[in-house]
C-alpha cells in the first residue's frame, strides 16, 4: 500500500478497502495532529482532536470530491473535528496545557519570542487564526487556503491582513510600553 498515491488510496477505501484506509490515516496522521495542535496549542486536546477527525474521515471520505489537494480538504476536517470537540468539551481552545510549559528563564529570547507569537495568534478570531495557520506555518497559498475553508481567495488575504495588524499592533504595543 506504500507504493500507492492518496487518490489510489482513497478510490480503495471508499470501495471499503480497510488496509487502504489505513494507509491513507498512516500517511497522513502526522499531518492531521501537527494541524490539531497549532490549532489549540495543547497536545492531549490535539490527539483526541486527531482521533476525532479520523472518525470523521471514515465517515466522509465520500465528500472529498478531488477539486483542490487532499491535503487542503484534511486540513478543514481537523479544523472542524477541532472545533466539534470543543463544544463537546464546552470549553475553549485558548488554555495550553500547564505540563508543556517551560519556565521562560530556561529558553532563549527567540523561542519566548515565538511563543509569545502563538499565543497571540491562538487568541485571533478563528477565521483568522485558521487563515494565518493554513498559510504561514502550513504553506498553503490562498487559493489554496481558501478552498480548505471554503470561502473566497480575497477572504483569505483580508483575514490575513487582519490577523497581521492585530498582530503588529499587540507586539508594537507591547515593546512601547513593555
Amino acid at each position: 500500500m506504500d507504493d500507492l498515491d492518496d487518490e489510489q488510496l482513497i478510490t480503495r477505501a471508499r470501495k471499503g478497502d480497510i488496509k487502504a484506509f489505513e494507509a491513507l490515516v498512516n500517511k497522513h496522521y502526522e499531518t492531521m495532529f501537527k494541524m490539531a495542535f497549532k490549532w489549540c496549542r495543547n497536545k492531549s486536546d490535539a490527539e483526541d482532536i486527531t482521533q476525532d477527525a479520523c472518525i470523521k474521515l471514515a465517515r466522509g471520505l465520500d465528500g472529498f470530491k478531488g477539486k483542490s489537494a487532499f491535503t487542503s480538504w484534511l486540513y478543514r476536517l481537523v479544523i472542524n473535528a477541532g472545533k466539534d470537540w470543543y463544544k463537546k468539551q464546552n470549553r475553549h481552545p485558548s488554555n495550553p496545557d500547564a505540563l508543556e510549559k517551560v519556565s521562560a528563564k530556561n529558553k532563549s529570547d527567540e523561542q519566548v519570542y515565538a511563543q509569545q507569537v502563538l499565543d497571540a495568534v491562538n487568541k485571533l478570531p478563528d477565521g483568522e487564526k485558521e487563515a494565518l495557520l493554513l498559510v504561514m506555518s502550513e504553506g498553503l497559498s490562498h487559493k489554496e487556503a481558501a478552498k480548505a475553508l471554503g470561502c473566497k481567495e480575497s477572504t483569505i488575504s483580508w483575514r490575513i491582513h487582519e490577523a497581521r495588524k492585530k498582530l503588529n499592533a499587540q507586539f508594537n504595543k507591547e515593546q512601547k510600553y513593555g
